[in-house]
């Protein structure tokens, strides 16, 4: 209790409030499709073969739904080491900003239509790219989807 008003759990803490979404925008991105996306119990399994380290099923669970917050430095390595991204993931807005940048680019180019456009208009000349940027602004202007501007994409680069 504080200046005599009970303490809620998380108020006030961003980074406690924002872990639990970290997560599972990782969950969905490793796993896209909700259909083929496994439940906590072969993620834990699927974690611990992958590195060796131990998440209970349970533990996953509430850190996904923001029931729990309190993980140690182990387990954010683990979680980092078996999604592939830094621990600072789920700490720092930065760098979770950059990831889940990188992450869009990866889920765009799990799309086989978006792989042949990408590999079709290798070779062809800055002109010819220009125009075809132009008209892929169009059809989502038509389809009333949001613009994407060069800056956005200048984040979407991953590096090696």
């Amino acid at each position: 209790m504080r200046n005599g008003e009970p303490e809620r759990h998380g108020v006030g803490r961003p980074l406690l409030q924002k872990f639990d979404q970290g997560l599972n925008e990782l969950i969905h991105a490793i796993y896209p499709d909700p259909r083929k996306r496994p439940g906590f119990a072969r993620l834990a399994k699927e974690i611990r073969e992958a590195t060796g380290g131990a998440i209970s099923p349970t533990y996953l669970w509430e850190l996904s739904t923001g029931k729990k917050r309190n993980v140690t430095l182990e387990q954010l390595d683990i979680l980092a080491e078996f999604f592939g991204v830094p621990p600072e993931y789920f700490l720092n807005d930065e760098v979770s900003e950059r990831v889940r940048r990188q992450l869009t680019l990866v889920s765009a180019l799990r799309d086989i239509k978006i792989r042949n456009l990408a590999l079709r208009s290798e070779g062809l000349s800055p002109s010819t790219l220009d125009g075809f940027l132009a008209m892929v602004n169009e059809a989502r202007k038509v389809q009333n989807l949001p613009q994407i501007d060069d800056l956005e994409l200048e984040g979407l680069v991953v590096s090696e």
